[in-house]
């Protein structure tokens, strides 16, 4: 009798494996965290820390990024506090020139997302936004007062320019009057031309010179 081959049993080609999913990128340590933000945070004002002495071209680095990504809907004002001052000279002649009142910030009107904290964080000189546990703070309604919302100096503030400087560098003194009453701080510069002492200052826990007017100030 002869002999059926039985038929082969067909086996199904063996399924291509799945490509392994891409490595995590790199976390580098030293990268500031993320905001704990919502997706649609409303605006708002808020400090950056930025370089001494740079505040001004800052401020303008970081409105051209604004307007290069086209990002000016969720961007206002952006502003160094400063305010008109009245100083005269020693033979009497009135010079109003802006005096900065928080040195090494900036303040921004803005809304907080992904996008607008890395933007902000990629302009060169500024380190960070004021706040606690990565998350930036809004200011507060009473310091968008004093510091954003100033009045301009007018005639009547005109004040003699007063020379006697009654103290010396490392004296502790506090101040009398202006934004920053009854804060103390040590005289770190005395301008006897001028009639002006710098003295440092904690504030928003850094230690920053103000340049005031020797009256504006008294010993410890």
């Amino acid at each position: 009798m002869k002999d059926v081959d039985s038929p082969e049993t067909e086996v199904a080609p063996a399924a291509s494996e799945a490509p392994a999913p891409p490595p995590p990128a790199p976390v580098d340590p030293n990268a500031p965290p993320k905001p704990e933000v919502d997706e649609e945070s409303p605006m708002d004002w808020y400090i950056l820390k930025v370089a001494f002495n740079r505040e001004d071209s800052i401020a303008e680095a970081l409105r051209k990024k604004v307007r290069m990504e086209d990002m000016g809907e969720y961007f206002g004002d952006i502003v160094v506090p400063s305010e008109d001052v009245a100083t005269f000279t020693r033979d009497g002649k009135r010079r109003v020139s802006k005096r900065k009142l928080l040195p090494g910030y900036i303040m921004v009107y803005m809304s907080i997302n992904d996008d607008t904290w890395f933007l902000v964080r990629e302009v060169g000189g500024i380190s960070d936004f004021t706040g606690s546990a990565g998350k930036p703070q809004p200011m507060e309604p009473e310091d968008v007062e004093r510091f954003v919302n100033r009045p301009e100096v007018s005639d009547e503030d005109e004040t003699p320019i007063k020379t006697a400087i009654p103290f010396k560098v490392g004296d502790r003194v506090r101040v009398k009057e202006g934004n920053f009453e009854n804060q103390e701080g040590e005289v770190d510069v005395v301008d006897e031309a001028n009639g002006r002492v710098t003295v440092i200052i904690n504030i928003f826990g850094r230690s920053v010179p103000m340049e005031l007017d020797h009256w504006q100030v008294e010993p410890l």
